[in-house]
């Protein structure tokens, strides 16, 4: 209703122009007649069309639920056309693996939008940028170097230190029974988390800075899932209209990011000049663990580099890495403690585990996730029913054939992550939490996150699988464990929590999280 709202709304405003571009359309459709032979070659079921928009009027303000709604009514695999964007909608893990591994080499590329190109450097980053070499190589940097094991390793007091200054801050406010606003702990907790990764310090270092950075990353992000016109409306987008005006609020958005990043970059570049003019010669690498900059800078002044990286492509990776694993992570662990507030039994079944594995007088620790099988259970299940990511989008960049069904170049197929998390075909009672499903059902127990089990796949699957997925379940796991083991959490009302969802391109909440930290483990938090 919200989107008919605002069609209608732009509608009125603007009719000249409107007529202008119906008038264009239609004179276009007269000159260039749709081929009768490639729409019956098309089979897939779809609902009724309207003019223009197409089926836009049937998405409403979460689309991953209107999806699943749609897909009740016409199967795993529709068609859609939104506006002139033709789509495929697919909710089946047999379908997605035919898509995304059978013919994952033609849907390697991800759609995107006039907004994102902005935001993203002309498609610099990694998550976005089209399938080829430049996409090769940052991959390769990602699993070799910025996100691999031996950095991961490297960096992990960062975590630690990080979420004991969280504990801290939550022992704090529980002294004075101060209900917590855990979506901005969170974010901020893993804005330290992320930033000290990727550039040697907290990138907000007080609050005024914090809430700048909180502010680029949210207006980001919706502004990369906005209802964009341009987008749909294909004369709008060649005659570059933004009667809107997201593409000057992208705009605005990229030239605060630019700031902000600037600054660190300089701030940088000194500190590595200093560094090589002590070392021997001035030749060298400096010594030390290296933050994710640090390696991408290293790439930058590496003449004999594969690809070579420029300023802005750093600026949209750091980008999308504390856009990517900032918000997501706070999302992911607000919905676990969510559930668990909402469900005692579970609670006190995951604080027995840790009680009796990790004991009362240190706080859990990474290196302890692989002991605690509750956890890793609880983790899966909130991923199975809340992913960060309810949409996997992919373009088609060859006409093709999947599973009967011809598939034409420049399609875009989005699998309902959300939808395969709640299929009855897949999982038992599918709309319960139960972590106890992946602990005693056989076919449940060794399904896993990292992309080779199509029922759940929060981080995707395949070469676009994000690269940040193992810093993810170590942050999201370390995190949720020591906040049940530190704090009983109270709601001030009582009651259960709210656990609808908002809109936007992430899976968002529809209220705040607000809670009261009881602390369980007074001696231990004040010894930190």
């Amino acid at each position: 209703m919200e989107i008919i709202a605002s069609i209608l709304g732009l509608i009125s405003s603007h009719i000249p122009l409107l007529i202008s571009v119906i008038t264009i359309v239609i004179f276009l459709k007269i000159l260039f007649p749709i081929n009768s032979k490639t729409n019956r070659s098309l089979t897939i079921p779809s609902p009724i069309a309207l003019p223009i928009i197409g089926h836009l009027h049937l998405i409403g303000p979460l689309p991953h639920q209107s999806f699943h709604r749609l897909a009740l009514r016409f199967g795993s695999l529709y068609h859609l056309r939104l506006g002139c964007v033709k789509c495929l909608v697919v909710s089946s893990p047999s379908l997605v693996k035919s898509f995304l591994k059978t013919h994952e080499a033609l849907f390697s590329d991800r759609p995107g939008t006039p907004a994102m190109r902005i935001l993203l450097y002309d498609d610099s980053d990694y998550s976005f940028v089209r399938y080829g070499p430049y996409w090769r190589f940052i991959k390769k940097l990602c699993v070799s170097q910025l996100f691999g094991g031996q950095t991961l390793e490297l960096l992990r007091q960062i975590r630690r230190d990080e979420i004991q200054r969280f504990l801290k801050t939550l022992f704090e406010k529980s002294k004075r029974v101060e209900e917590v606003e855990l979506g901005t702990e969170l974010v901020r907790l893993a804005s330290n988390i992320i930033s000290r990764m990727s550039i040697g310090r907290q990138w907000a270092e007080t609050d005024d800075e914090l809430a700048e950075l909180k502010m680029v990353i949210e207006e980001a992000e919706e502004l990369v899932g906005v209802f964009d016109l341009r987008h749909f409306i294909w004369v709008l987008r060649k005659l570059g209209f933004d009667f809107q005006g997201i593409g000057r609020r992208a705009e605005d958005v990229r030239r605060r990011f630019d700031q902000m990043v600037d600054r660190v970059l300089r701030e940088k570049e000194a500190a590595r000049q200093m560094k090589r003019g002590e070392e021997d010669g001035g030749e060298g690498m400096m010594k030390g663990s290296k933050d994710i900059l640090e390696l991408l800078m290293d790439v930058y002044d590496d003449d004999k580099a594969e690809i070579r990286l420029t300023r802005d492509s750093i600026k949209a990776l750091l980008l999308g890495i504390l856009a990517g694993g900032t918000s997501t992570t706070g999302l992911t662990i607000g919905w676990a403690l969510s559930e668990l507030i909402n469900h005692p039994d579970v609670l006190k079944k995951l604080v027995a585990e840790i009680d009796t594995v990790v004991g009362k007088d240190r706080l859990v620790d990474e290196t302890d996730i692989p002991r605690l099988p509750y956890l890793q259970a609880v983790f899966k299940e909130t991923l199975r029913l809340h992913p960060t990511a309810p949409l996997v989008g992919r373009q088609c960049t060859q006409t093709c054939t999947v599973d009967g069904y011809t598939v034409p170049v420049g399609m875009t197929v989005f699998c309902n992550v959300w939808a395969l998390g709640r299929d009855p075909a897949s999982w038992t009672n599918p709309l319960d939490f139960n972590p106890e499903r992946f602990i005693n059902e056989d076919k449940v127990r060794e399904i896993d996150v990292r992309g080779q089990h199509y029922q759940l796949m929060p981080f995707g699957t395949g070469r676009r699988i994000c690269p940040g997925s193992t810093l993810a379940m170590l942050v999201v796991q370390s995190t949720l464990a020591v906040m049940v083991q530190c704090f009983d959490w109270k709601l001030s009302g009582g009651g259960l929590v709210d656990m609808a969802e908002g809109p936007g391109l992430t899976l968002t909440r529809a209220k705040p999280l607000v809670c009261i930290p009881v602390p369980r483990l007074d001696q231990l938090l004040s010894s930190l």
